[in-house]
């Protein structure tokens, strides 16, 4: 039988593993970011007949540019810019989730004898995305306690001199929030794009600026969302970012033809119609993850400052110990190998009160 090690793979790609959260069916699973709640019935409905009228042109290829989702998403995200800050549909891309549209970047402005800047831990599918486009992997490593300051940032991009950056903010696994001043600190110490990732943007706290409000006047900069997380859509897949329209112009040179299904425009666009319908579980995803770090911390854990919808919590005698007893349990968590931590996804009242009571019941009987 051939193995992996018959094919001619790639020489870069050998003895590399894909990405590999574990999945398994349990009563709470709690170990991949994934917003818990459902979508509203009515808004289901909506987007239900939104495919309907979808399905009757499939025949026909979908339209190329997604115009109408560009605008919808526009839309979105100026909710909460003003002035010049306010974006249009040339600003904004979207691909099939946030890591096709990361894919995408790397593959118009890296590649071979091309590098990309990141600090550890951070999430695990920017080194995989390097290694798929042939760019160059540069790890740094964060100050404590997962922060990241602006002088930490800048002298690394200044000593690497990398062709782009990604900053994950909050960053995922640990859910530390990162400064305006960091990414401005980046962007002026690097000749290359910058990229941030805010998958989780909408779990921080009311009033929080985002990377958005930096675009104006700086061209190389990016800012990545996606629908997956506060959205509950991450089985649609639709990630998206806003840039100056020179950006999207170059992602144009290399996504495929018809990247985006009819159905997945058509969903999309119809759930960002009733954005404050489906934004309105982030408000009880918050109060979770905020009755999580606080209990951890009675527990005598230390969770992490956080401003996602997960909580990475260090003070774990023996991580693999304990995610194995809690997944006996059927409750999942996610064991990253950080030395001494697991991280928890925010999940309904039922699913975190099962975890914050079986972690409470390891802790009796250890």
């Amino acid at each position: 039988m051939t193995s992996l090690d018959d094919l001619p793979v790639r020489a870069d790609l050998r003895g590399k593993t894909p990405y590999g959260a574990p999945q398994k069916t349990v009563p709470v699973a709690l170990n991949v970011n994934e917003n818990t709640h459902q979508i509203p019935e009515a808004v289901a409905h909506d987007i239900v007949q939104s495919l309907v009228v979808a399905v009757l042109g499939v025949n026909r290829y979908p339209d190329r540019e997604f115009a109408v989702l560009r605008e919808a998403l526009a839309d979105y995200l100026n909710r909460d810019l003003v002035g010049d800050q306010r974006l249009t549909a040339a600003n904004v891309w979207a691909a099939n989730g946030s890591n096709e549209v990361l894919q995408q970047v790397l593959q118009a402005f890296g590649g071979p004898g091309r590098s990309l800047l990141s600090f550890e831990p951070t999430y695990s599918m920017y080194p995989l995305l390097a290694d798929g486009t042939g760019t160059g992997w540069i790890a740094e490593g964060r100050d404590e306690d997962f922060e990241l300051s602006p002088d930490t940032a800048a002298s690394a991009v200044r000593r690497h001199d990398p062709d782009l950056v990604f900053l994950c903010s909050p960053n995922n696994p640990t859910g530390t929030p990162l400064s305006l001043e960091t990414i401005e600190a980046v962007y002026d110490a690097t000749r290359g794009m910058v990229v941030v990732d805010e998958a989780y943007a909408e779990f921080a706290p009311d009033g929080t600026r985002s990377a958005l409000t930096l675009l104006p006047g700086r061209g190389r900069l990016l800012v990545s969302r996606t629908m997956s997380k506060a959205f509950a859509f991450a089985g649609v897949r639709l990630g998206y970012l806003a840039a100056a329209p020179a950006v999207t112009d170059a992602l144009r040179l290399v996504r495929l033809p018809y990247h985006l299904s009819a159905l997945t425009q058509a969903a999309a666009t119809a759930a960002l119609r009733h954005s404050d319908e489906m934004l309105a579980m982030v408000d009880d995803i918050r109060v979770q993850r905020d009755r999580i770090v606080m209990r951890l911390t009675e527990l005598g854990y230390r969770p992490y400052r956080t401003e996602s919808n997960f909580v990475l919590f260090g003070g774990v005698r023996d991580p693999h110990a304990v995610f194995t007893a809690l997944l006996e349990r059927g409750i999942l968590v996610r064991d990253l190998a950080i030395d001494g931590c697991l991280r928890v996804s925010a999940g309904t009242e039922a699913e975190t009160t099962a975890f914050l009571d079986a972690l409470a019941e390891l802790d009796s009987t250890a």
